[in-house]
């Protein structure tokens, strides 16, 4: 059972060939068996997952079901789980537990979800990669010494190794796609809003129904019909809204591959993308063709890539400072100033982000609504884009503390490490569901992912496709040394 999905233990536990208890009980022992070398699921909350469990396995003897009934997942640790520590991975908050479940959390435990535990995080889910001081550091399955990605890097971990077949994630810069990337596995953003990110909350902070700019929450699993049954039961306004909205989300827009018309992005013009991501793309976009998809690779609709990042380090980078402490805001706010006006690389974009008065993220907001208008008009004649994740395979661990003087190697050359960001801010900058799916093992042994970008609210376009994807030319595989 290590490696079922969820949607085939879900048919195995109603069919009862198996207990809710045996999941659990192999689950655990798997967990306490490999974790030493991953260090995925660093909150483990066995004993409740155990009485959970056996509750469920007198639930299901009654004749009772539910969409997610015994099966057992992990939780990304930035989640409030009722009782268990919530850290962001800040050594000041190992100590700080929530009385209540996070909105999502709350969902799956409806449907009969046993969660085992907590999954890993960098320091206040800011990185691709996942270590912190209370923790340490999560390492990826497929090469011990390299990231598994962040900030949802523990949760990929953990579905890599066949710990659990869900997960739930979060994203802002990639935090859900770039660990789906690194680690081989799938991974949902939803369009923006979408699923209620209530109780993903920093320690200490009281929950808000009130959702944040450009993050969100969503599912990560080993298949993509998993991720559309766990964004169903997640999707939908938050209880404290739902007294006047409901959610009606429309259907895929087609149910064959042949029938999609995709556009296929490999290059940025702002960072290369190393020669294994964009080669991996072009195989697949071969296979496509003869699947029978209409393909292009151009299109006069696409809007200004250069111009999308630039947007997107103002709001992203403005966002982040907003809870910087004054004197921290004082000095960004003179170094931002202090830049030669011709200065347009993308760490002059995040200074001046930082500094954003009210005035100009307002004119930046302006920019993003017709940003969106552009990509609603790409997507009458396009049904899905399809672009890197990130520019290179899952990278060697590099914790230097000043994430701004890392550089990341692509293709024998450095770059500034935070210029990464290009490529999930595609989809973010403008709020767009995006799907991460493994295409391709690269020649050095490391998975490699496509993200599938669509349109506004048609999360189940991209899904869809990403499932049809891996029915037509496979999906995820295995660690080669965790397979058992």
């Amino acid at each position: 059972m290590t490696y079922r999905n969820t949607t085939e233990l879900v048919a195995a536990l109603a069919a009862r060939q198996v207990s809710a208890v045996e999941l659990v009980d192999q689950a655990i022992a798997r967990i306490e068996a490999l974790d030493a070398h991953i260090n995925a699921v660093v909150v483990r909350d066995f004993d409740r997952a155990r009485a959970a469990a056996a509750a469920a396995d007198q639930a299901l003897d009654r004749g009772e079901r539910r969409p997610l009934l015994g099966v057992p997942m992990t939780v990304k640790e930035a989640y409030n789980v009722a009782g268990l520590p919530t850290t962001w991975g800040m050594p000041l908050c190992k100590d700080w537990r929530p009385a209540e479940d996070a909105v999502a959390v709350a969902r799956v435990k409806a449907a009969g979800a046993v969660i085992l535990g907590k999954t890993n995080v960098p320091f206040a889910l800011a990185d691709w990669q996942s270590y912190n001081d209370i923790y340490g550091t999560t390492n990826n399955p497929w090469d011990l010494g390299r990231t598994p990605g962040g900030s949802s890097g523990g949760s990929a971990a953990s579905l890599a190794m066949g710990y659990a077949s869900l997960e739930l994630g979060s994203d802002i810069g990639g935090s859900l796609r770039a660990p789906a990337h690194y680690c081989g596995v799938y991974a949902h953003k939803p369009t923006h809003a979408l699923v209620p990110s209530r109780g993903h909350t920093p320690p200490g902070v009281p929950p808000s129904p009130q959702e944040v700019d450009l993050a969100v929450v969503g599912p990560m699993a080993r298949s993509a019909d998993d991720l559309a049954l766990a964004l169903d039961l997640l999707a939908g306004p938050d209880e404290l809204d739902a007294v006047a909205y409901r959610l009606a989300l429309p259907a895929t827009r087609h149910d064959t591959l042949s029938e999609f018309r995709v556009l296929v992005i490999d290059t940025h013009p702002l960072l290369p993308t190393a020669h294994a991501v964009r080669a991996a793309l072009e195989r697949l976009t071969e296979r496509l063709a003869q699947a029978g998809c209409t393909l292009a690779r151009t299109s006069p609709l696409l809007p200004d890539l250069a111009a999308m990042a630039r947007l997107y380090m103002q709001l992203l980078f403005s966002f982040l400072a907003a809870d910087w402490p004054p004197d921290l805001y004082r000095r960004v706010t003179q170094a931002a100033a202090a830049l030669p006006p011709g200065d347009d690389s993308l760490a002059a974009w995040r200074r001046r982000g930082m500094a954003l008065s009210h005035r100009d993220w307002v004119a930046a907001d302006r920019a993003r609504i017709r940003l969106r208008q552009q990509w609603h008009e790409l997507f009458r004649e396009w049904d899905v884009v399809l672009c890197p994740i990130m520019p290179t395979p899952a990278f060697v661990h590099d914790h230097s503390t000043e994430r701004d003087k890392r550089v990341i190697g692509i293709d024998g050359k450095d770059y500034p490490y935070e210029d990464q960001m290009v490529w999930p801010g595609v989809a973010t900058v403008a709020g767009l569901p995006a799907t991460a799916a493994p295409i391709e093992i690269s020649a050095s042994g490391l998975p490699i992912g496509v993200q599938i970008v669509g349109p506004w609210l048609e999360d189940h376009t991209t899904i869809k496709f990403a499932a049809l994807v891996e029915r037509e030319f496979g999906g995820f595989v295995p660690p080669p040394n965790f397979q058992q």
